[in-house]
């Protein structure tokens, strides 16, 4: 009798498929995409707070996923992929900013006026005015990070940052809003730690001296921003200004970029509005989100139920009661918030 095959009997059955699957490998691009687009909304909030525009921010977020998509194949691994899409940002932005002034609003350049009878100036489009930023494109599903977030992003915060140099900004954003530590910020900005902590102590100097107090970020709950934001859209709508007057704070503050006048005090505001602004079914409001902060995108009646981009109020809350009402009086900003140039109602 033969003996038997041994090595035969240990073979599979030919029909039988015992090697796991195979992934196909991942091309650079894909790679390169999985890797990093998670980070694009906070870059483009960075980016923001740098510049202070929200289309200068998307042109620079686009400039740095293609630097750093031109360089991946000589990224090593030295860092994270989020650090170093960082300071390729923060590079494209300071480079950016050689060549361009602050973005001020109105409250950045002159007195106010707590007269609603005075001549108002005429717009300044030739000023690069601070612009808001949509929460649809900087926000964040996790709890911690949108209040982060929100005091990061506020307008008063962004205008503040204005006043600092372009290098303070980098540093004070990279170091206290997005908590890298001292010898990352010095790596990303090619220096020493010591400059960081130099150049972060003039930068926390500057904006006590300009920034927002704590209790300006006081803000009221859920319950009361849509109460607030419900009552703001049926005052503009019905044209009811003694219905608004409940809103305000007796100190609310009133300023429409590109028009540098800017008024102070309810009684102000409310004759600037009633007397100037307020028609019955002349606006159509819309609530968004910006800078974390309530805020509605705005069109105007043009006729036959047509209504045009007009622009965006960001409302500034404190407590019960609507502290500051910023109208950015730019129809451009309306595509960013998602909706239309033009509505028919």
């Amino acid at each position: 009798m033969p003996a038997p095959d041994h090595t035969r009997s240990a073979e599979p059955p030919p029909s039988v498929d015992t090697a796991a699957p195979r992934r196909a490998p991942m091309t650079p691009d894909a790679e390169f995409a999985t890797l990093a687009e998670p980070f694009r909304p906070e870059l483009l909030a960075h980016c923001y707070r740098m510049l202070g525009s929200i289309h200068d921010a998307e042109d620079l977020v686009q400039e740095t996923y293609l630097r750093a998509w031109r360089a991946f194949d000589r990224f090593e691994g030295h860092s994270s992929v989020r650090r170093w899409l960082y300071k390729i940002a923060t590079m494209a932005c300071l480079t950016a900013l050689e060549s361009r002034s602050r973005r001020p609003l109105p409250s950045g350049l002159g007195a106010p006026s707590d007269d609603h009878l005075v001549a108002v100036a005429p717009r300044e489009p030739s000023v690069a005015w601070l612009q808001p930023a949509p929460d649809a494109l900087i926000g964040a599903d996790d709890p911690a990070a949108v209040v982060a977030r929100r005091t990061g992003v506020r307008l008063a915060f962004i205008a503040a940052l204005q006043l600092l140099s372009a290098r303070q900004r980098a540093v004070l954003t990279l170091r206290d809003v997005l908590a890298f530590r001292t010898a990352e910020v010095a790596a990303m900005l090619d220096t020493t730690t010591a400059a960081v902590d130099s150049t972060l102590r003039r930068a926390r100097a500057r904006l006590a001296e300009t920034g927002p107090a704590g209790d300006d970020l006081a803000e009221p709950d859920d319950e009361a921003r849509r109460t607030l934001l419900d009552g703001y859209v049926e005052a503009f709508t019905r044209a009811d200004p003694d219905a608004l007057v409940k809103l305000l704070r007796a100190d609310v503050e009133l300023e429409m970029p590109p028009t540098p006048t800017w008024f102070t005090g309810r009684q102000a505001v409310i004759g600037f509005l009633a007397g100037r602004v307020l028609r019955r079914d002349l606006w159509h409001l819309t609530p968004v989100g910006a800078n974390g902060q309530p805020a509605l995108v705005v069109h105007r009646h043009t006729g036959q139920g047509r209504y045009e981009a007009y622009g965006v109020h960001v409302l500034t809350l404190t407590g019960d009661r609507i502290a500051r009402i910023t109208a950015f009086n730019d129809p451009s900003l309306v595509p960013a918030f998602g909706l239309p140039p033009a509505l028919v109602v």
